[in-house]
């Protein structure tokens, strides 16, 4: 796993936004009118910078690859035997990660991406022209170099290519475009592997083949890196402090002082963690498993790619082109099942030469007794064995691309290089200890089919901690799963709702589960001022709680609760946080539309006796009444599926407004004319 820094970014502050928003206007891009992530690549903002890192990240696996298969099968060296050339050239590719992450995210903070980058392709064409020497002359000490080299140059790259991102993509691109550049990486790395083998084993001819191509992707980068547009410092006075131990803690404080953001960097490492296991046993598996031929190893490679590359794309379209958060449950879940049954699947697999009885089928088996590539096909329970392998992987892009949304839309734009420095440090930890665990499990007397198992129930576990620990995940999957399982959710004018920024929701109150609604729409976390009442509803009360929504009681009944739920809401807003409340006071018992009070006037002059200006933006659900969490008929969730599933329910979200102009009577009427033209 070559590069373990495949994430997207998000702007968090408003100077960041404006930023991306004029990127996108010079573009001549409209986000809401692309079709899909793919149009990205007819932009210049994207297209150079996507093919820079796919180049890259391809050239990185065929220099590995090939020169893994040299070492192996066609060099005899007394001291680096065949059994520890992969394990040799892995540790020394990723080592830098360890060295010098902190050292490239000062660097990616400091200045200009675009000229960081090109700085990196031609680091990488005087590596290559090293290593294609190292391969004609078959000089295994320069080749190691050159590998250790190609792991610092991944390793200066990786921050600046996620801190360029925000700066030219808008928030409704950021999930398309992480997920281009996650299915991109896993596609050059296949790519990468396949070519290193095919070339290098040309007769006679085969290395000078690998050095010459090596060199010429280098060319070809560095060639489209002159295209990438430029992407100005965030941090120009930034002092780059050069001791990679020092600097490395630093970056793990900073991670650390975001308990969201440093709780996700643990998510995405054990992510990296579980595929790793795969990776590195993949060879064992297809042999000892299996009873495959190298052939079959390779052919696990390609579905665990296609798999990752499929998972990613498809954030874009189960998210609605927005971060959510929500997929990575999800994709948690996934992971698991399908790790467990490819256990399962894996036992009382055919075996070659018990199956090879007639010409036709011994033509598919080999001399040793390995399945080839098209007896293994051929067999169904090798299907299975395929589908849970695509499955695993599938479901890990939807757990990553997601999570590391959230690590950039929660890290300061200033520090945002840094962040990832440190979730590159975590991850090659992380994988470094897979290594050794799987190691450990296996000399202890597990088999690879048992490791895979007991990675995956340590998934389920892992997952189930991070929940708990950041509720915004789970609370997130909850509100994603009610609006593509109980709804058809649809949203309409979703652009009003601030990416960044203190602003005040205030929509009408129809259901038990308008708060889930609204949390499904919104690209950032919202904190709810609820009636106290609702906490005493079995489940939705507890859902509410985690949401660590504010409860409100009237004055008269409990004026300590009354004036401690505008202090919180007050505070919300300070945090520059959103902020939702349903001014009706509680739920609509006749599906109307009821006055509005003036506890809104009260949260607005609390922000504003605080130097706080929030923004108020009107919404309208329309379509909930008569629905299964809706009082009809007197009582709401009495009648399970009363409308059926999939019903269709919407949001309408209206212009916002400054807080001067803000009255009761006003949101009224704003909410109103949105339910008529939401209906």
């Amino acid at each position: 796993m070559t590069h373990p820094d495949t994430t997207a970014a998000i702007p968090a502050d408003a100077a960041t936004a404006r930023a991306a928003a004029s990127a996108t206007a010079a573009a001549g891009a409209d986000p809401a009118g692309h079709p899909n992530q793919f149009a990205l690549l007819r932009q210049r903002r994207f297209a150079p910078f996507f093919w820079t890192q796919f180049s890259g990240a391809a050239n990185d696996n065929l220099f590995k690859f090939a020169f893994t298969v040299m070492v192996t099968y066609q060099l005899q060296l007394g001291w680096l035997p065949p059994s520890l050339a992969g394990l040799v050239i892995g540790g020394l590719f990723i080592l830098p990660f360890l060295l010098f992450s902190a050292t490239s995210g000062q660097l990616a903070d400091k200045y200009d991406k675009r000229s960081l980058i090109i700085f990196v392709k031609r680091l990488e064409i005087a590596i290559m022209a090293l290593a294609a020497w190292g391969f004609f002359s078959a000089h295994v000490p320069t080749l190691l170099a050159c590998t250790f080299l190609m792991g610092l140059h991944s390793t200066l790259f990786g921050p600046v290519k996620f801190a360029y991102m925000p700066q030219h993509l808008s928030e409704r691109e950021l999930t398309g475009g992480n997920g281009m550049v996650e299915m991109g990486t896993f596609v050059a790395i296949l790519l990468g592997n396949v070519a290193g083998g095919l070339i290098i084993a040309v007769p006679d001819i085969g290395a000078h083949h690998v050095g010459l191509t090596c060199l010429a992707l280098a060319l070809v980068g560095r060639t489209v890196a002159h295209f990438i547009p430029s992407s100005p410092s965030v941090d120009p006075g930034l002092r780059i402090n050069w001791n990679p131990v020092t600097e490395t803690w630093r970056n793990l404080k900073l991670a650390h002082g975001n308990v969201v953001v440093f709780r996700s960097l643990l998510g995405i490492s054990w992510m990296w963690f579980f595929g790793a296991v795969f990776l590195s046993q993949f060879p064992s598996f297809a042999k000892d498993v299996l009873h495959g031929n190298e052939q079959v190893a390779s052919l696990l490679l390609v579905v665990f790619s296609v798999g990752i590359g499929t998972g990613s794309l498809l954030c874009e379209v189960m998210s609605r082109r927005h971060v959510e958060i929500g997929l990575v449950p999800l994709g948690a879940i996934g992971m698991t099942l399908f790790s467990v049954d490819l256990y399962f699947a894996s036992t009382g697999l055919p075996l070659p030469s018990a199956l090879a009885a007639t010409a036709a089928e011994a033509a598919h088996a080999s001399i040793a007794g390995a399945w080839t590539l098209a007896g293994f096909v051929a067999q169904p329970a090798h299907w299975r064995v395929m589908a849970d392998l695509f499955g695993l992987s599938l479901f890990a892009g939807l757990y990553s691309v997601p999570m590391y949304a959230l690590i950039q839309m929660r890290s300061q734009p200033t520090h945002r290089a840094r962040i990832i420095a440190a979730n590159n440090i975590l991850n090659a930890l992380f994988m470094i200890v897979s290594s050794v665990l799987a190691g450990a499990l296996l000399s202890a007397g597990l088999s690879v089919a048992e490791v895979f198992l007991w990675t995956g129930l340590a998934n389920a576990v892992v997952a189930g901690y991070i929940f708990l620990v950041v509720p915004e995940y789970l609370l997130r999957f909850i509100a994603w799963v009610a609006t593509h399982v109980i709804y058809r959710f649809r949203v309409s004018g979703e652009q009003h709702i601030p990416v960044s920024g203190p602003a005040v929701l205030v929509c009408n109150h129809v259901s038990y589960v308008d708060a889930v609604l609204l949390m499904a729409a919104s690209p950032r976390p919202i904190r709810f001022v609820m009636d106290h009442r609702i906490f005493q509803v079995p489940v939705l009360g507890w859902l509410f709680r985690l949401a660590k929504a504010i409860p409100i009681a009237p004055k008269s009944e409990d004026p300590a609760a009354y004036e401690a739920a505008f202090a919180a809401s007050a505070a919300v807003l300070r945090e520059g946080d959103l902020l939702a409340i349903f001014p009706e006071g509680g739920l609509t018992r006749d599906g109307q539309l009821q006055p509005f009070k003036a506890g809104i006037l009260k949260i607005l002059a609390h922000a504003q006796a605080d130097g706080v200006a929030p923004t108020v933006v009107p919404m309208a659900l329309v379509n909930l009444w008569g629905s299964f969490f809706s009082r009809i008929a007197g009582a709401a969730m009495t009648q399970p599926l009363r409308r059926g599933l999939f019903s269709r329910v919407g949001l309408a979200v209206g212009q916002p407004l400054p807080p001067e102009q803000v009255t009761p009577e006003l949101f009224q009427a704003r909410v109103a004319e949105l339910l008529v033209a939401g209906a």
